[in-house]
């Protein structure tokens, strides 16, 4: 019974750990546990007959660690719900294209009336530049309304100008959305990408 009891003593003191340190001293010490104000320091593990070494504390503080960037973080987020989106929105391809036709179809409509605006205020600057011209001919005084009506035309002009330009860009962001949603949603779906035309 002593045999048995010695020698399953004697397998669990073969069985710890040992350790290997070095305290602020220099000098090298040897134990199943490392104390506590020598724990940030290197140290080597003896494991079975063969020195492993043991990661300090400070080296892991300093390695690159793995936290996620929130910005990234937001981003994938959005990524995967945009992604949810079209999976659960659109049954096919087909009804992708119907969607960016209605999209396109509000923001043409709106050209078109800035166009015709456009048009109307332009041949309004054009009336009051004549009369302003006519007036030059005959040497004849222009009337503060008269200068105030064509400073008001032209600033009409400019603004419609704006809004045509805007809504221009408008469509060609729309058509660029639609055209990436398209081939995300081919990509979520396992097709092939559409050549290019």
């Amino acid at each position: 019974m002593a045999t048995v009891v010695l020698s399953a003593a004697f397998s669990l003191n073969a069985e710890a750990k040992l350790y290997k340190w070095v305290d602020s001293n220099g000098t090298t010490h040897y134990g199943e546990t490392i104390p506590p104000e020598y724990a940030n320091r290197e140290a080597v593990k003896l494991d079975k007959g063969r020195i492993q070494q043991r990661d300090d504390v400070r080296a892991k503080s300093g390695q690159k660690q793995t936290v996620r960037d929130p910005a990234a973080e937001k981003d994938r987020i959005e990524a995967e719900r945009h992604d949810n989106a079209l999976i659960n929105t659109y049954s096919s391809e087909k009804e992708i294209d119907l969607a960016r036709d209605r999209n396109l179809q509000q923001v043409e409509a709106r050209i078109n009336s800035y166009r015709t605006l456009l048009k109307s205020a332009g041949e309004n600057l054009a009336s009051l530049q004549q009369e302003q011209e006519r007036l030059i001919q005959q040497k004849r005084k222009i009337p503060k309304s008269l200068e105030e009506d064509l400073d008001e035309a032209q600033q009409r002009i400019d603004n419609f100008q704006a809004d045509l330009d805007n809504s221009q860009r408008e469509q060609e962001m729309v058509k660029a959305r639609y055209a990436a949603d398209k081939a995300r949603y081919r990509e979520l779906k396992g097709l092939p990408p559409v050549a290019a035309q």
